[in-house]
């Protein structure tokens, strides 16, 4: 029996997941996909110009770990570029490093730290007390991507 996953700690999800070339049609383009825990080492490594061995620490895995999710997606993307590829991000194992809130009585939103969300999760607004809170859209608790987006299984996306 194959070891499970280890998810990997993300702290941003891409709001535009999906790039083309300009002026080809969508029908005659290859396709890459770039897992988010992909995209997140590309994020830390390449726009935040951090250490790997930072990277793999806010990722939560190991410096080797981290190494072998940079490796494939920095393959990815200068094939998807050189070879005029659409890129898609989607699924793969991670879990999101804050979980965001709203409260339902005055709006005001406000993040959780992972780490805070299993030891106490909020009960209710920082702000106004109320106990009418949810997650924010897209931020749920145990918020987990695996395999494809739409067709993978998350861990308690309907938390209430």
């Amino acid at each position: 029996m194959p070891r499970p996953p280890k998810w990997r700690r993300v702290g941003f999800v891409p709001e535009i997941t999906y790039f083309k070339p300009a002026g080809v049609p969508l029908r005659s383009l290859e396709e890459i996909c770039l897992s988010v825990e992909e995209a997140e080492a590309i994020r830390l490594k390449d726009m935040e110009g951090l250490e790997q061995e930072e990277c793999a620490q806010r990722m939560q895995i190991s410096r080797p770990t981290f190494h072998r999710v940079l490796g494939p997606a920095r393959r990815k993307l200068a094939d998807a570029l050189l070879n005029g590829k659409a890129i898609r991000i989607e699924g793969g194992n991670f879990e999101m490093a804050m979980r965001r809130f709203r409260c339902r009585s005055d709006g005001h939103e406000w993040d959780v730290p992972f780490e805070t969300m299993i030891t106490r999760p909020p009960s209710a607004c920082p702000t106004c007390k109320s106990p009418d809170i949810w997650p924010a859209p897209g931020f749920g608790f145990g918020m987990r991507g695996q395999g494809r987006r739409h067709g993978g299984r998350g861990r308690g996306q309907a938390w209430r």
